[in-house]
């Protein structure tokens, strides 16, 4: 995303499996606005779309599931065994999601807003304009573990996909904040708390200020 978008946002990123979405479920149940760009990478490429034509237009009707949707388990393992059909896939898809996020960002309510960018280390100069950088760290053995029980797939590819992605160095580098998800989901309610209202006063003085 090459432009800021408006009001106070707050980049939430993690490794694959690292528990962003139960993150995001906690704020979202506080009234915060979400913008996920895996709920993009999703809708861009819905039956019908132009996004989806143009994957089928780079690799073929056999992506397709029987129901016309992409199938994404299968999309998943050629791209992670091929770097140059992860580059097409990313080249179609990403400007799309951009677009989705700047579509609906003008349209947020909540104080702040959340914006899920699951590959911000991967891209972040193109968020190097966000007012803060959340990440959800765990494991790679936890990782692994809920990759395996989320996704059925076997050890192989679940650890190509992490080694696909950036580091869990280089997020926590850029992190302002930090969840440590490695345990039970439910010490996130009050991890969760506590950053909702740091947010909160973040934003209001953000407001103040401008």
């Amino acid at each position: 995303m090459s432009e800021a978008l408006p009001g106070y946002t707050v980049a939430i990123t993690g490794g694959v499996a690292a528990g962003k979405s139960a993150v995001t479920r906690r704020f979202a149940n506080l009234g915060i606005d979400v913008l996920d760009a895996d709920l993009a990478a999703r809708d861009v490429v819905e039956p019908g779309s132009d996004g989806l034509q143009a994957l089928v237009a780079a690799f073929g009707e056999d992506i397709l599931g029987s129901d016309g949707r992409l199938d994404r388990p299968a999309m998943r393992r050629r791209v992670f065994a091929d770097p140059a059909a992860r580059q097409t896939l990313e080249s179609i898809v990403h400007p799309r999601i951009r677009r989705w996020m700047l579509e609906r960002a003008g349209h947020v309510t909540s104080p702040y807003y959340l914006l899920v960018v699951p590959l911000l280390a991967e891209n972040i100069e193109r968020y190097r304009w966000v007012k803060r950088i959340l990440v959800v760290d765990a494991p790679e053995a936890v990782q692994l573990a809920r990759l395996a029980l989320r996704d059925g797939i076997d050890e192989t590819l679940a650890r190509r996909m992490l080694a696909n992605q950036a580091t869990r160095a280089d997020r926590l580098a850029l992190a302002d904040d930090v969840i440590d998800n490695e345990g039970d989901e439910r010490a996130l309610d009050h991890t969760v708390a506590e950053l909702h209202r740091r947010y909160l006063a973040l934003a209001t003085a953000d407001r103040q200020a401008s």
